[in-house]
């Protein structure tokens, strides 16, 4: 009766125990949704690489402001831009970059903020291996829109990772 006992609770422990692994499986291999709907595939020499873009709230905001969703694959980045009324990013997804001119990139993860102040050129994009997304907010939309300059090079962007 106590082999019996014994190798009951084996068994039970031997079943909790894949039962655990087999969820813990499941939940490794799953990727998070998005928190906001990519939207439109952006198709303009102001990006290198794929680049979805979901604005969101009124175009005539008497805010003068302009928000969006953009997500962008591996890779992917914008040009060398500024914003005359400044702009905030707030980090939503994956792993990328912010540049200003002249200045070292700072790498961005989900969670992270970026205050860029009015007229500052900059870039913004995803890293090599992880796609990347953030709400962007254009302030003080009243004193123009984005500026943009040339592409961020593949040899800049190369630089990064060393």
């Amino acid at each position: 009766m106590k082999k019996s006992y014994s190798y009951s609770l084996l068994a039970l422990m031997i079943l909790i125990n894949a039962c655990n692994m087999e969820k813990g499986t499941d939940e490794g291999m799953r990727q998070s949704e998005p928190i906001f709907p990519r939207g439109e595939i952006l198709n303009s020499s102001n990006f290198t690489g794929t680049v979805w873009l979901n604005m969101m709230g009124a175009a005539d905001s008497a805010l003068h402001t302009r928000f969006g969703n953009v997500s962008f694959e591996p890779a992917a980045r914008t040009n060398w831009h500024s914003h005359p009324g400044g702009q905030i990013l707030f980090i939503t997804e994956g792993q990328g970059y912010y540049q200003a001119k002249g200045q070292p990139a700072r790498m961005l993860h989900k969670g992270d903020f970026v205050e860029i102040p009015p007229n500052v050129v900059h870039w913004h994009g995803a890293g090599p291996v992880s796609e990347f997304a953030h709400i962007a907010i254009s302030l003080n939309t009243d004193e123009g829109g984005a500026v943009w300059s040339g592409p961020v090079t593949d040899e800049e962007y190369a630089a990064l990772s060393k």
